[in-house]
């Protein structure tokens, strides 16, 4: 079954009202239970529409979960009100994507009681989420460069391994909460990323 929001770059994202209905009932029960047990039906009943009316946007619930995490990412996005064209601001907004990634419903519950989500839907491959954050890195990238202080390089591969700093950080951060405490896991992340970025 086609997916209505599929597309070449797999990240359409003009859901109309049922369609977030869905997703919401989706969030809900991904905080409550993670991902695996997580059905249509169940999806179905949270958002009360019928499960023909879920298949005919999404083939299933993995791709409902997707939707779900990619939502969650824009939704963080979007607190960002200016594109970084410093150095300085970009390590700041990806320190503060990062604190407001871990404080947010569905992510937060997820890293606490469901980690091993992330290995599924962000280590084994990129998907949707992964794409929108990184687009918003290499244009902040690509505009730091022009003024000097983002060395150079290809934007999008460097804002690839920011990403892989930021995101190994982000779900290191519990496991590693009794080696270091809050204020010095933010500092040594501030050195990882703007020693990443320093030309």
């Amino acid at each position: 079954m086609e997916n209505r929001h599929a597309s070449s770059s797999g990240t359409e994202t003009d859901w109309d009202a049922t369609e977030h209905r869905i997703l919401d009932a989706a969030a809900q029960l991904i905080r409550t239970r993670g991902v695996n047990a997580v059905t249509v039906a169940d999806i179905a009943r949270g958002a009360e529409v019928s499960r023909p009316t879920i298949y005919r946007r999404w083939p299933g619930a993995d791709e409902i979960t997707r939707a779900v995490l990619l939502r969650a990412a824009l939704r963080i996005l979007e607190q960002f009100d200016a594109l970084a064209t410093t150095r300085a601001a970009i390590v700041d907004d990806v320190l503060r994507f990062s604190e407001l990634f871990r404080a947010d419903e569905l992510y937060g519950a997820l890293l606490e009681s469901h980690p091993e989500v992330f290995t599924r839907y962000t280590l084994h491959r990129i998907g949707a989420s992964q794409r929108a954050i990184l687009r918003w890195l290499s244009d902040a990238i690509a505009q730091a460069q022009r003024n000097g202080s983002v060395r150079a390089g290809a934007p999008d591969q460097i804002a690839v391994m920011l990403l892989l700093i930021a995101q190994s950080a982000i779900l290191s951060h519990n496991t590693v909460a009794s080696l270091i405490d809050e204020a010095n896991w933010r500092t040594e992340l501030w050195h990882a990323l703007d020693g990443h970025l320093r030309p």
